[in-house]
């Protein structure tokens, strides 16, 4: 089975055959949206986006990790990792689509 990647190309040409902008002002479109996606977490906001899902960021402090291979322990530093929760909306929709292509 391959999988299709969605893409901000793609996400701008759906605006661009859904709305009726041009291609250059969905794709202006696009990027301001993720722009400001960036630009909230940036300033250690979280950034919600109603029926989508919530970003936000997570702090993760120093741990002890082992090496698969090697069993030899090593630390892994703080960082802040970037995570995302689907809403339940988005997850029905998903799981009634998928239930959708199963069936047909």
């Amino acid at each position: 089975m391959t999988t299709k990647t969605l893409t901000r190309a793609d996400l701008s040409a759906s605006i661009y055959r859904e709305i009726g902008l041009s291609l250059s002002e969905a794709t202006a479109v696009v990027d301001a949206v993720i722009d400001e996606v960036i630009e909230g977490l940036a300033s250690n906001e979280t950034v919600k986006l109603s029926s989508f899902g919530t970003f936000s960021l997570r702090r993760k402090k120093q741990r002890v990790g082992r090496n698969p291979k090697t069993g030899v322990e090593v630390p892994i530093t703080p960082r802040t990792v970037l995570s995302f929760n689907a809403s339940n909306i988005l997850k029905k929709e998903v799981n009634e689509a998928l239930s959708k292509k199963k069936q047909g």
